[in-house]
């Protein structure tokens, strides 16, 4: 008689589940902290790569360069997701940290607009790009990984730790933020102490690189690729293969919409907003984003275990409707207010209606589709969605606040989550209908791995 993890499993195999998610947890926090870096010192090195007396124009150059960044995220998603589903989660995820550790490098040592011309930019823009590559992968792998290896009725909490571990990445770039804000002057920051950042942020890489090829491999992949033979084989991780998933893919796009924007304003665009908009000195947005943030990361494992008990769509309902109902008058207020406490209070509660999608988005695409395409079709459309709307979210509040319509922005991210609730009312449970947990096996999902 067989057992499944979480009944009758012994406790070691427990603990390869949580020893793996852990693995994989750490390399998305150093991935998501390099990411984030970028938006949380933007106020920083702006005007070295985008010199001018407007600092709105100069956000607004960095914002492009964070917006392009984004455009390479599908491409990421296409062939690290391929390359994910024909070689192994595993392998793609050391790839993945790789290529951030490069454009973090490179951000690291570029000089500035005013030693070496427009080259400056021009790196800037380069790095990001190499970084939107390893994002686009990073996304769809992990998030495919941490659904595989998941004991089997703990899927949501576990790949809840996805977002444990973005919203963590971004909580590590506002500490050393914090930090350097208390041991470095203005003018230091601004002339070189946000470079710091970047070298921290691309050894920390390194040392991911190497701790994640020890990772186990996941059984659902080792047993696709075992039984896979001829045209089967040949069709993993291949447009070919998801074009036949048309539903799925649409269905990752509409849940994906409202949850990228509201996410993208609330959790990097609001620090911007509440500096330049509400006129909150900059220290202290700092800790508010820290704070809400921290809070933010908690929540989500508490969020990901009641989708385990009640389902995946009641969350994305709750925040649908939440979201459509209350983002204008939260971003209106946070906008006019000058108390720190209120304006926490505001962000916070952004935060906690972005949790019903954020704590579950993965496993939700994930259950979705396949071994075979899993990580393709998770990352693919969840990349090119969030490239389109996510990545333009902050160049578009910019623009609008340039032109003098900065609260046109509050009703289109209101838009966008009402779509997405459009979707979500509409779909199935996945946590009832998914492949992921067809085949009940003794042991987690888990194929041990070589020691690195």
């Amino acid at each position: 008689m067989t057992t499944r993890i979480g009944e009758a499993s012994p406790p070691v195999s427990e603990r390869r589940v949580v020893g793996n998610v852990l693995r994989g947890s750490i390399g998305n926090l150093v991935e998501w902290y390099d990411w984030y870096a970028y938006a949380a010192f933007t106020t920083y090195f702006a005007k070295s790569f985008f010199p001018t007396k407007d600092t709105t124009a100069a956000f607004l150059g960095t914002a492009a360069v964070f917006a392009v960044g984004f455009l390479m995220r599908p491409l990421g998603g296409w062939m690290l997701g391929r390359f994910a589903d024909r070689f192994g989660r595993r392998s793609a995820l050391v790839l993945s940290v790789t290529l951030m550790a490069t454009g973090s490098l490179m951000i690291a040592v570029t000089p500035t607009y005013a030693s070496i011309g427009i080259a400056a930019p021009i790196l800037l823009l380069v790095a990001r790009l190499v970084q939107g590559l390893s994002v686009g992968g990073e996304y769809s792998t992990s998030a495919t990984y941490l659904s595989e290896v998941a004991t089997p009725g703990k899927r949501g909490f576990y790949s809840s730790f996805q977002y444990v571990t973005l919203y963590g990445g971004q909580l590590l770039a506002l500490g050393l933020q914090l930090l350097l804000q208390a041991v470095l002057t203005e003018q230091q920051l601004t002339s070189w102490g946000w470079r710091i950042a970047f070298v921290v942020g691309a050894l920390a890489a390194v040392v991911v690189m190497i701790l994640r090829r020890g990772m186990d491999e996941s059984a659902s992949f080792e047993e696709t690729k075992a039984s896979g033979t001829g045209k089967d084989a040949g069709d993993k991780g291949t447009l070919r293969a998801l074009i036949k998933y048309p539903k799925e893919i649409a269905l990752v796009v509409g849940l994906t919409l409202g949850g990228t924007v509201s996410f993208y304003t609330f959790a990097t665009y609001s620090q911007k907003f509440m500096e330049n908009t509400a006129g909150i000195p900059r220290r202290t947005v700092t800790l508010i984003l820290f704070c809400a943030i921290l809070v933010a990361a908690i929540l989500q494992p508490f969020a990901g275990k009641l989708s385990d008990r009640i389902g995946r769509r009641p969350l994305l309902m709750f925040f649908g409707i939440a979201g459509t109902l209350l983002t204008v008058p939260i971003m209106t207020l946070m906008g006019g207010t000058k108390q720190p406490v209120l304006a926490f209070l505001l962000m916070l509660a952004g935060l906690v209606i972005v949790t019903g999608y954020t704590s579950i988005n993965a496993i939700v695409k994930a259950e979705l589709f396949p071994t075979k395409i899993r990580a393709i079709g998770v990352g693919l459309p969840y990349a090119l969605t969030v490239a389109i709307f996510g990545g333009t979210a902050e160049l578009i509040a910019q623009a609008l606040k340039g032109a003098g319509h900065e609260s046109v922005f509050f009703y289109y991210v209101a838009g966008c989550v009402l779509v997405s609730l459009i979707v979500y009312g509409t779909m199935r449970e996945t946590s009832k209908t998914s492949e992921l947990d067809k085949k009940k096996r003794p042991e987690p999902e888990l194929v041990s791995g070589r020691e690195g």
